[in-house]
């Protein structure tokens, strides 16, 4: 990749997470990578909007759903290639110098993932996600992805479902999905509130449940309403 990229981050009250995350993209600055970044907020009451503006980024806000944030900052991109990351999941040092090796447009690029935890269950569960991406093409979204908006507009953009956006688009890639020698360490604060087992075994029930039929509607209703 010859030219500048844009970074999408949706937000969600990321005020506590999202200074690291600006912290690893300004090796990406410094080194002309980044051409602009776009910060989509789905309803905010902390710090996080005075924070997307004073680094200068573009700004918006639309409705609570990851997806359809993510979909409203593609729009607003300035470059070809787009950089999407979580608010609280951060990319290793050094990353600047190898991503302009992701340089295929039909291909989309994504991150080896770990979390900011110690312990047996914060590196299992890492292991698993980068395993399942490597066998079954399926990273998630706090994997971060890198995508030419062309390939994005090929396979109907990004999709604005409420729930397994990043599986649907996981899907729709398949093979042309390819791991970049990159670290993206990711927050595990759910995984510590609510349980590794617990949240890993419910993460697994949705994946499940979708693959085997059940609408992303269907699914945000029984656990989120």
């Amino acid at each position: 990749m010859s030219q500048k990229l844009s970074v999408v981050i949706p937000t969600l009250n990321a005020q506590q997470v999202m200074p690291l995350t600006l912290e690893s993209l300004m090796e990406g600055v410094f080194a002309g990578v980044i051409g602009d970044l776009v910060i989509v907020d789905g309803g905010s009451n902390d710090a996080t909007i005075n924070m997307a503006k004073e680094v200068g980024a573009t700004f918006l806000e639309t409705k609570p759903s990851r997806g359809r944030q993510i979909f409203a900052g593609v729009f607003a991109c300035k470059y070809d290639w787009v950089l999407i990351l979580h608010a609280d999941s951060r990319l290793s040092q050094g990353w600047a110098e190898l991503i302009p090796t992701a340089s295929d447009p039909e291909q989309a690029y994504y991150f080896k993932l770990q979390f900011d935890a110690v312990g047996f269950a914060a590196w299992w569960v890492a292991k698993w996600a980068n395993l399942r991406s490597k066998i079954f093409a399926l990273p998630y979204g706090d994997q971060g992805i890198l995508i030419h908006k062309n390939l994005l507009a090929s396979i109907g953009d990004y999709p604005t479902a409420p729930l397994m956006e990043d599986v649907i688009l996981a899907r729709k890639l398949g093979r042309r999905l390819t791991a970049l020698p990159i670290t993206i360490t990711t927050s595990a604060e759910k995984y510590i509130t609510q349980g590794w087992l617990r949240r890993g075994v419910r993460n697994l029930a949705l994946l499940f449940q979708y693959l085997l039929g059940t609408t992303p509607e269907a699914l945000y209703k029984k656990y989120y309403t």
